[in-house]
């Protein structure tokens, strides 16, 4: 059971917030009554005899540490069938994870300092009778103080050694890169575990990425990338000091802490004879309260080929975010220059681009295909141009007649940038004023929902997938938007009022609710009410529940709906500062994908569908938006559209969600193509894209970037593609 905050925890500790949050319990900061002071309880949900036991005897043991780089045990108790509770000092500061996401790359002297810093404390640990392992050492458990000091903290999963065995209380922590192949299963671990995950911990600070997993690396599924690979400023003594400790075979690594300290000390003549007391630059002085309204404190790590984790085991670590270190300027008089230099080199470009194209390469050529719309005053206009702003875009200007037929498909293709040629299609246009008839249920290939402002104000439409039986399905007098199906296919829930077609990162529909209609457009209901805004709906795999965004905490947040108890709750609990928006559910309805807006830049993240173990799933930083993103019908790919940061027009990616490791690739499809959704067998995309005319349509694309049809063609904006999987009567 989750504390509230103010509740009174053993007559003692008042509960002040929650620091983070896992299947085996929760982290508090509390105020202890008694004395004053702010203190660290961690709480464990194992309540049985036999656990209270053993939680006894080594909080006993745990209450008993003094080290300069621990935090001290202050209390311990149990609770009826409540749960478990250790007390310990409160660390202010940040996290090493939080520096990272701060600082970038931290560097090989920082390294260094807490490596030996955390070798001290394991040393400390190792050497007490019975012995003590952490097992869960990683970024996040990494504090370091307002003046500079570090600590590794979080003893939730510490374990005691008696004799040759280890207790059995508890769960282990597995958190995939940082956790050895011996900590999963039965393996006995000891305290060459520790050294494994604190090498890991400083493999990934200097690199800014996750290392390979420890059990994938042991069934030969994988190999440790070298850390200079990564990073090639690191020095050749440190890199070799951290690969070892992060040996497969325990007896290959480091044997004790005190061994690797020595070698991380003795890989640069500058820290050869540091004294003992390890510290480093603190943080701001300011990023204390930054960082209590910081997102969960301890997100589940990336996505990966690794075995499924146990459902209460702890919340895992976040891969870190990393922002460039700013150079020095060398020189007043560079500045000049430099710029000087770029600007011949951008109009020789760009004349290269627009008059004599076929002198470069094609990936040259692609990758410039956006200075082509740049507007020099000195150079005169063309007739073929490569366009790139939103008023001229790539597409073609196919139109509605005849389109090929859908194939059969039971799989998704394998996503991969290709080199395709757009298809030069022949059809004919769609008429200005359809003939409105009534939406048969059945067809051979499903049908597609869309927003149309064809008749002033949007409303929602439908139509097969070749282009033809357009229906108008609502009739809003405030416009209606945003349309999703439900998995039968019977009913649609909608966004309105939706005067006109939004961009994501602006607030687009206020005052506006979610309703639902069947798909013909009887039974129109409201689902939501209130003066604050509900969108962006997302419906979830069993058809109980519908995901969407709202504005009532006054800025972006996600929130589920339970269409049978009516419930709504809130599924991300952001500061103000970062918003999340956009959900999109996996196929199996246990993740949901979506956008978080933070530092003035749009990333895509991922949560189970309960809010919890959020994950950066993409990073491409602060001068490129990730948004939109949508599941393929298997679970194995995400989809996503990316623009430069700013109203420019966006092209299409995609990231394996079960190897994110290898990171996102761009797929040679024509731009702009925005807000794509699967075909239910996963061979076609719909999508919205704008052709020579400035006109937005909607479009068709086989996954492979093939067979492109434009299904409407109507001088108004045409938005918000869904496809509906119609089963034949």
């Amino acid at each position: 059971m989750t504390l509230e905050r103010g509740a009174l925890l053993h007559k003692r500790y008042r509960i002040v917030e929650i620091l983070g949050q896992g299947g085996m319990g929760s982290v508090y900061r509390a105020v202890d009554e008694n004395l004053g002071v702010d203190v660290a309880v961690k709480e464990n949900l194992f309540t049985t005899d036999e656990y209270a036991r053993q939680f006894r005897l080594e909080a006993v043991i745990l209450a008993n540490l003094r080290h300069p780089n621990l935090p001290r045990v202050t209390d311990h108790f149990v609770i009826g069938d409540q749960g478990q509770y250790l007390v310990m000092d409160y660390i202010e500061g940040e996290d090493l994870r939080q520096r990272m996401e701060r600082m970038g790359n931290i560097t090989e002297d920082e390294s260094i300092l807490i490596g030996a810093a955390m070798c001290d404390a394991l040393t400390y640990l190792h050497t007490r009778k019975p012995p003590i392992l952490h097992r869960d050492i990683k970024p996040g458990n990494v504090k370091i103080t307002p003046d500079g000091h570090i600590f590794l903290v979080d003893f939730g999963l510490a374990k005691v050694l008696h004799g040759s065995q280890a207790t059995t209380t508890g769960a282990r922590a597995m958190t995939p890169g940082y956790s050895p192949p011996e900590q999963y299963g039965t393996a006995r671990t000891d305290p060459r575990t520790d050294i494994y995950s604190l090498g890991a911990t400083l493999y990934a600070a200097l690199s800014g990425i996750i290392p390979e997993d420890g059990l994938a690396r042991a069934m030969d599924n994988t190999q440790l990338t070298p850390l200079r690979k990564r990073n090639s400023k690191v020095s050749r003594r440190l890199a070799a000091a951290i690969e070892k400790a992060m040996g497969i075979d325990p007896a290959d690594r480091f044997q004790n802490a005190e061994e690797f300290k020595r070698s991380l000390l003795g890989s640069k003549s500058k820290t050869q004879r540091l004294p003992g007391d390890y510290m480093i630059d603190p943080a701001p002085h300011n990023i204390e309260e930054q960082l209590r309204n910081y997102m969960d404190r301890e997100p589940q790590s990336l996505p990966n080929s690794n075995p499924p984790i146990a459902k209460d085991s702890p919340h895992l670590e976040e891969a870190p975010v990393f922002k460039p270190r700013r150079k020095k300027r060398k020189g007043r008089r560079t500045l000049p220059v430099l710029l000087v230099f770029l600007l011949l080199l951008a109009v020789g470009v760009v004349g290269a681009a627009r008059y004599k194209p076929e002198l470069l390469p094609r990936e040259v050529r692609n990758l410039l295909e956006p200075l082509n719309a740049i507007q020099l005053p000195f150079l005169p206009s063309t007739n073929t141009p490569l366009p790139v702003s939103t008023a001229t875009p790539l597409l073609e200007t196919p139109t509605v007649g005849s389109t090929t037929a859908l194939p059969e498909a039971t799989s998704t293709p394998t996503l991969a940038p290709t080199e395709t040629l757009r298809p030069a299609v022949q059809i004919s246009p769609t008429p200005d004023n359809p003939t409105l008839v009534a939406t048969p249920l059945g067809g051979s290939s499903g049908q597609i929902a869309f927003a149309s402002a064809r008749s002033g104000i949007p409303q929602i439409y439908i139509m097969n997938t070749d282009g033809t039986q357009l229906t108008v399905l609502t009739n809003m007098d405030e416009g209606a938007c945003q349309p999703v199906w439900s998995p039968d296919g019977k009913q649609l829930v909608f966004t309105s009022p939706c005067r006109a077609r939004g961009d994501f990162s602006g607030a687009s529909y206020p005052d506006s609710s979610l309703y639902i209609m069947n798909a013909d457009g009887t039974g129109l209901t409201q689902l939501t009410t209130g003066p604050e805004a509900n969108f962006e709906p997302a419906w979830s795999p069993d058809g109980k529940r519908i995901a969407f965004t709202s504005l009532r905490d006054g800025y972006k947040q996600i929130y589920m709906l339970n269409l049978d108890s009516q419930i709504e709750t809130r599924l991300t609990n952001t500061p103000a500062e970062i918003e999340a928006s956009l959900p999109a559910w996996s196929p199996f309805g246990n993740q949901i994908a979506y956008v978080v807006k933070r530092v003035g830049a749009y990333q895509i993240w991922t949560m189970t569908d309960e809010g919890q173990d959020n994950v950066q799933l993409v990073r491409s930083g602060q001068n490129l938006w990730d948004f939109l993103p949508q599941w393929s019908p298997d679970g194995v790919t995400i989809l996503f559209n990316q623009r430069d940061k700013g109203l420019h027009r966006p092209w299409l990616m995609s990231i394996n969600f079960t190897n994110s490791e290898q990171g996102p690739a761009r797929l040679n499809f024509p731009t702009p193509i925005e807000d794509v959704e699967f075909s239910p067998d996963g061979v076609w995309l719909v999508f919205e894209g704008v052709d020579t005319e400035a006109n937005r349509d909607i479009y068709l694309i086989t996954m492979t970037g093939g067979s492109l049809t434009r299904l409407t063609n109507d001088p108004n904006v045409d938005f918000d593609p869904a496809w509906r999987l119609v089963q034949n009567p």
